[in-house]
């Protein structure tokens, strides 16, 4: 059986690390993922939004360098759950179990999104120029 699956999006909030009872790091995340295709009437692809958990090491990399928009780039496998909820209705989950994370931007191209969204010149506005050729 193979369960593998990669998908890239944007973080919709701050992850938050939490520890078990046992003191396992954990966190879950969600990542909104715009789907393929042609953007409809508004300009604007559909998006999904995929809840993921990561745990122990791969939980404290995400806090610790992630954050609300960031562009991450998940590995692991698909995972359902199921639990009855407070009105004994019987729930079910799909979520992505994190085993790799990997960064889908840089923030320098975090800082041109933001110019070309003012309407700036993003070349002329990040491009540093110390003198030195490089080469």
């Amino acid at each position: 059986m193979l369960n593998d699956t990669a998908i890239m999006g944007r973080l919709t909030a701050d992850p938050e690390l939490r520890r078990t009872s046992t003191g396992t790091p954990v966190c879950s995340f969600t990542l909104a993922v715009e789907r393929d295709g042609k953007p409809g009437e508004d300009g604007k692809r559909a998006t999904d939004f995929i809840d993921c958990v990561a745990w122990r090491g791969t939980a404290e990399f995400l806090c610790k360098f992630f954050g609300k928009g960031r562009m991450v780039v998940a590995t692991g496998r698909l995972q359902t759950r199921t639990w009855k909820d407070k009105h004994d209705q019987t729930r079910k989950e799909t979520e992505l179990n994190a085993t790799n994370l990997y960064f889908g931007d840089t923030k320098k191209l975090e800082q041109v999104a933001d110019i070309y969204q003012q309407g700036g010149n993003a070349y002329d506005e990040i491009t540093e120029d110390d003198g030195e050729l490089p080469f």
